[in-house]
C-alpha cells in the first residue's frame, strides 16, 4: 500500500467491499436464446480485471480492527460483528496486505505491553509482595492469548498465517505447528521482553512467590492456585529455572539448615525423624500442586541433606537402635508402596549410613533392596509361567518376596479374599515352591493394594485403593446395600481397621460409598451403599487408607483386572 492508514477515520463493512464482477460467468444475449431451435448456452470467460478493493477499505478495516484489539486489552466488549471483521481481514490477506497488518497488530500489542511496565514500576512502590504477585498474574492472563481465544482464532490467525507464509515461502520446510501458535508466541515474547525481563519486576514477583511458600512452610494457609498460575507463567516465559528455582533452592537450603540445627537440640530422635518425614511429604506435595516436576529431585535432595545428612552422626549417637527401627520401617513403606523419590537417593543415604555405622548396621537395609530386585526377576518368570496356563484368569498380580529377617515385623492379619484371588495365590504358590522347594510362604495383605475399574453414571474410573478397601468395594458387585456387621463378617477385617476403611470410602473427599445415616464417624448400626452418582475430575483416583499399616514377609503388592457389574480388581 502506498498510503498511510489514518487513525481517526471510522468505516462500515458491507458485502460489496470488493468492486467488480461477482464471478466469471456471463449469459448470452436474450435475443440469441429466444431464436427458434437455438439451445441455451452458458459461456465461461476469464476475469477481465481482478476485483479491486473499494477506496479507503484497507484504512477503514484497520481502524475497526485496532479498536477491537483495544477493547480486548481494556477488557470491554467488542462492538463489531466478529464474522464481518474476519471476512474483512480475509479480504485484505487475499490482497497481500497481511505484512503491514501484522506489523500494525504487533505494534498495538507492544505499545499496550510497554504501557503496563510503567504501571508495574508505580505499583512496586505502593504495595507489598502478595498484591504485587497477584497483579503480575492478572497482567499475564490479560496479555496472553488465552484471554482472547475467539478473536485470535477467527481474525488474528488469518493475519499471522499469511505473514508466516510471506516470510517462510522460500524455505524448503516449515514447522506446521508454528502457524497455530504464532500469536501465542508473540504474546509471550512481548511479555518476557518488556515486563518480566525488567529486573525490578522479576525480582519483586519471585520474592512474592518465595514469601508465599515460606508462609505455607510456617503453617499458614495461602492461595495455591495463584502460585500454580505464577510458576506456570515463569515456565511459559522460559525463566523458571534462572529466575525462580535457584533462589527457591537457596531459600530451602537456608530454612532447613537452621531448622535442623534448632530441632536437633530440642527434640528426641524419634520425634525429630517423624518431623523429617512430614517435611519430605510436604515438599513432595508442593511439587505435585504448584512446582515444576523438574524441581522435585534437587528439592528433596536439599531437604534430606540439611535435615538428615548434616545430622547423621548426631542422630546415630543419640540412638542407633531407635534410628534403625524408624528408618527400616519408613524405608519399607517407601519401597513397597513406591513412594521413594529416587532409588539412587535411597542408596546414597544407605552408603552414608554404612560409612558412619559400619556394614553390620546396614546389612538388613541392603537386604531389603536386594529383595525388591529379586522380586522383579521372579515376576518376569511368573508372567511367562501364566502365559502357558490353560486358564490364565483376568487378574494381573504383582508380588514382592520379602525375607523375614530383613524387614520390620508386623502382626499378621487374616482376611477373606474373593475366590478369584485365592485361586491366583495358589497358582503363584505352586509356581514359586516349584522353583524353591523347602521354603514357606506367608501372605501378608496389610500393605496390599489394587487398581479397581469402576463404572459410575459419569463414566468409567480407576480407583487406586488398599486391599482392605478392595474387599469392601467388591461386595457391592453382589448387593446394593450392606450393614457394617455384614461387611465385617464377609471380609474378616479387624474391627478398628474396618472402621477406618469404611470412613475413607464413605466420609472422605472421594466418597464412592454412601453412609446411612450421614456423618464423619462409623457406628455399629450404619449401612452402606454404592454411590453411582460419584464424580471426580480425574480418571484415576487414589483413595487414601486412614492409618494404613505396613506389610511383612510376603506382600501382595499389586493386583489389577476387571470383573463384576460395578467394580473390578
Amino acid at each position: 500500500m502506498a498510503e498511510e492508514l489514518h487513525p481517526n477515520r471510522r468505516a462500515n463493512f458491507s458485502s460489496g467491499a470488493l468492486a467488480g464482477p461477482a464471478n466469471g460467468l456471463t449469459k448470452p444475449p436474450a435475443s440469441l436464446a429466444s431464436k427458434t431451435g437455438a439451445s441455451k448456452k452458458l459461456v465461461i470467460k476469464n476475469f477481465k480485471d481482478r476485483p479491486k478493493l473499494e477506496d479507503r477499505y484497507t484504512e477503514e478495516t484497520w481502524l475497526k480492527l485496532e479498536e477491537a484489539v483495544g477493547a480486548i486489552q481494556s477488557s470491554t466488549s467488542i462492538k463489531y460483528n466478529l464474522e464481518e471483521l474476519y471476512q474483512a481481514v480475509e479480504n485484505l490477506c487475499t490482497y497481500k496486505v497481511s505484512p503491514k497488518l501484522y506489523r500494525q497488530l504487533r505494534q498495538v500489542c507492544e505499545d499496550h505491553v510497554k504501557a503496563q511496565i510503567h504501571q508495574f514500576r508505580e505499583y512496586l512502590l505502593l504495595v507489598a509482595n502478595h498484591p504485587f504477585v497477584t497483579k503480575s498474574c492478572d497482567c499475564f492472563c490479560d496479555l496472553t492469548p488465552q484471554s482472547i481465544p475467539v478473536f485470535d482464532r477467527n481474525i488474528l490467525y488469518s493475519v499471522y498465517r499469511e505473514e508466516i507464509d510471506f516470510n517462510f515461502n522460500k524455505l524448503p520446510q516449515c514447522n506446521s505447528d508454528f502457524c497455530g501458535h504464532s500469536y501465542r508466541d508473540t504474546g509471550l515474547e512481548l511479555f518476557r521482553t518488556h515486563i518480566i525481563s525488567d529486573r525490578a519486576v522479576q525480582t519483586r514477583t519471585v520474592d512474592g512467590i518465595l514469601e508465599q511458600i515460606e508462609r505455607e512452610r510456617n503453617g499458614e494457609a495461602i492461595d495455591r492456585s495463584l502460585l500454580r498460575n505464577l510458576l506456570s507463567m515463569l515456565s511459559d516465559l522460559q525463566v523458571y529455572k534462572d529466575s525462580f528455582e535457584q533462589k527457591f533452592l537457596m531459600d530451602t537450603n537456608r530454612l532447613y539448615a537452621a531448622e535442623g540445627q534448632r530441632l536437633m537440640q530440642e527434640r528426641e530422635v524419634p520425634e525429630y525423624l517423624h518431623h523429617v518425614a512430614r517435611r519430605l511429604e510436604e515438599e513432595n506435595d508442593r511439587v505435585i500442586t504448584y512446582l515444576d516436576q523438574s524441581t522435585q529431585k534437587p528439592l528433596i535432595t536439599t531437604v534430606e541433606k540439611q535435615l538428615l545428612g548434616e545430622h547423621l552422626t548426631a542422630i546415630l549417637q543419640k540412638g542407633k537402635d531407635v534410628f534403625e527401627a524408624f528408618y527400616k520401617k519408613d524405608l519399607a513403606k517407601r519401597l513397597l508402596v513406591g513412594k521413594s523419590a529416587s532409588v539412587d537417593a535411597e542408596k546414597s543415604m544407605l552408603s552414608k549410613l554404612k560409612h558412619e555405622c559400619g556394614a553390620a548396621f546396614t546389612s538388613k537395609l541392603e537386604g531389603m533392596f536386594k529383595d525388591m530386585e529379586l522380586s522383579k526377576d521372579v515376576m518376569i518368570q511368573f508372567k511367562q509361567y501364566m502365559q502357558n496356563q490353560s486358564d490364565p484368569g483376568n487378574i494381573e498380580l504383582t508380588v514382592n518376596i520379602l525375607t523375614m529377617g530383613y524387614w520390620p515385623s508386623y502382626t499378621p492379619m487374616e482376611v477373606h479374599l474373593p475366590s478369584e484371588m485365592v485361586k491366583l495365590q495358589e497358582v503363584f504358590k505352586t509356581f514359586y515352591l516349584g522353583k524353591h522347594s523347602g521354603r514357606k510362604l506367608q501372605w501378608q495383605p496389610t500393605l496390599g493394594h489394587a487398581v479397581l475399574k469402576a463404572e459410575f453414571k459419569e463414566g468409567k474410573k480407576e480407583l487406586q485403593v488398599s486391599l482392605f478397601q478392595t474387599l469392601v468395594l467388591l461386595m457391592f458387585n453382589e448387593g446394593e446395600e450392606f450393614t457394617m456387621q455384614e461387611i465385617r463378617s464377609a471380609t474378616g477385617i479387624e474391627d478398628g481397621e474396618l472402621r477406618r476403611t469404611l470412613q475413607s470410602l464413605a466420609c472422605g473427599k472421594a466418597r464412592v460409598l454412601n453412609k446411612i445415616p450421614r456423618g464423619k464417624d462409623v457406628e455399629d448400626g450404619d449401612r452402606f451403599c454404592f454411590n453411582a452418582d460419584f464424580k471426580h475430575k480425574l480418571f484415576r483416583i487414589k483413595i487414601n487408607q486412614i492409618q494404613m499399616k505396613e506389610t511383612v514377609q510376603y506382600s501382595c503388592s499389586s493386583i489389577r483386572s476387571h470383573f463384576g457389574p460395578h467394580l473390578g480388581v
